[in-house]
């Protein structure tokens, strides 16, 4: 290892209490989503702390109040070096109101080895990490051959794509690393989608013509839209047992890819037969899935068990899928991200992760989603590292080991200096 970078690595030690305070001060800007729309403050302090390293400088509103921050930082030889993207959310999980923190969760708290406050591992510790070794690297004049790409993006808590905002835009590098919550392994993901799936009558009844469509001789062509959805859901269910029985991906436990019949809404009031009835599911598929073909396989599933009903058949069900939020369309998408082993920016992280830890590197899936998947649905080779555990991500007292956010910010610094100096 180059001696200037063994320098660096040995000052992530000697300037330990610089990164804590770092952390501190992220996890103090107040950017819970929901409500959202509370990160211009901080997204200004990381495009005030990037623009000082070098970077140029682009921000825009995504939503009023929840703008995204990328800094790109050019290579001396760009042509030539391979470039990367770090990315990741400055916004953090909701707090309710009865939750029992031993301090405001916006105020952070140093002890026993943690750093406690909302969004310390999910991800503010990550973001911490990546920014400090940046700092690093500038302070010690180390010019980079390959583009260093920074984004501060908003709304992951939610399921809005600040991160789709940013390869939208044009973004792209030979490798993106998320820094989201992984207890330091190189993680790839499953990914989910929800949906709206909506039986609805052409004509409205009265109710007390329910005789007419449900007895011999009644002669009224017509159906409860809320009964017709049970047989829907039921054949979710059918396909959900075969997907279980017929699909799998290293890693995951069987049956992991699901449908969640989540929510239920239809019906006027108790004088009509419900004429509408609308199911709200949640649906989980594996890495080397995409949601454009688990969508199709649902739809063609549901639309031929209509196509065998005489109502259904008439009054077919239509899909709504995914939603650019959670807020704002009730709908997200994450796509799934699958990780190539065989990758050189994996292999570097690998590598620098082991130098570091001295243990072994874990490659493997999270049981969780994030906007890693943005970039594999994009075509941009990525992987999800960073510290903290899904344990403390949204918990109580959440928290962050300060000797993982160490190592963390040694391991960073040692990738982001050895991928941007591999020659493509």
């Amino acid at each position: 290892m180059e001696e200037r970078l063994k320098n660096l690595i040995e000052q992530v030690d000697e300037r330990q209490e610089e990164l804590i305070d770092l952390i501190k001060h992220l996890i103090r800007f107040k950017t819970p989503a929901p409500p959202a729309r509370n990160t211009a403050e901080a997204q200004q302090y990381i495009a005030s702390f990037l623009l000082e390293k070098g970077f140029v400088i682009d921000q825009w509103d995504v939503y009023p109040g929840d703008p995204n921050v990328v800094g790109v930082l050019k290579g001396i030889d760009s042509e030539h070096y391979k470039s990367l993207i770090i990315n990741g959310h400055i916004d953090v999980a909701e707090i309710n109101e009865d939750e029992d923190w031993q301090t405001d969760p916006f105020t952070p708290v140093v002890q026993n080895g943690v750093v406690i406050g909302r969004g310390a591992a999910d991800m503010k510790g990550g973001l911490a990490g990546a920014l400090f070794a940046i700092q690093l690297l500038h302070e010690a004049g180390i010019r980079l051959p390959g583009d260093v790409t920074f984004q501060s993006v908003i709304g992951e808590e939610v399921g809005e794509a600040g991160t789709l905002e940013c390869c939208n835009r044009g973004y792209t590098a030979d490798f993106a690393i998320v820094c989201d919550t992984t207890d330091l392994h190189i993680q790839g993901q499953g990914g989910v989608i929800t949906g709206w799936i909506t039986v609805k009558s052409k004509q409205t009844f009265h109710d007390g013509t329910r005789r007419e469509m449900i007895h011999a001789g009644g002669n009224l062509f017509a159906a409860s839209a809320i009964e017709k959805m049970v047989k829907i859901i039921q054949g979710l269910q059918e396909l959900e047992k075969h997907w279980a029985i017929m699909k799998s991906y290293p890693g995951f436990p069987p049956g992991t890819n699901t449908i969640n019949p989540a929510v239920i809404e239809g019906g006027r009031h108790a004088a009509f037969i419900a004429d509408e009835c609308r199911l709200w599911i949640t649906v989980h598929f594996y890495p080397n899935e995409t949601y454009e073909q688990v969508t199709k396989e649902i739809e063609e599933h549901i639309l031929a068990i209509a196509q065998a009903d005489p109502w259904l058949k008439e009054n077919p069900p239509t899909f709504k899928w995914g939603g650019s939020s959670m807020i704002e369309d009730r709908g997200e998408i994450f796509p799934a991200l699958e990780i190539d082993r065989d990758h050189p920016a994996v292999h570097t992280l690998m590598n620098a992760h082991e130098r570091i830890s001295n243990e072994e590197t874990v490659v493997g899936v999270s049981p969780s989603v994030n906007d890693g998947g943005w970039f594999g649905h994009a075509g941009i080779p990525a992987a999800v590292y960073g510290p903290g555990t899904l344990r403390e991500a949204h918990s109580v007292n959440e928290q962050v080991s300060i000797e993982q956010l160490v190592q963390y910010t040694k391991v960073m610094l040692t990738f982001i200096y050895q991928w941007c100096h591999s020659q493509k």
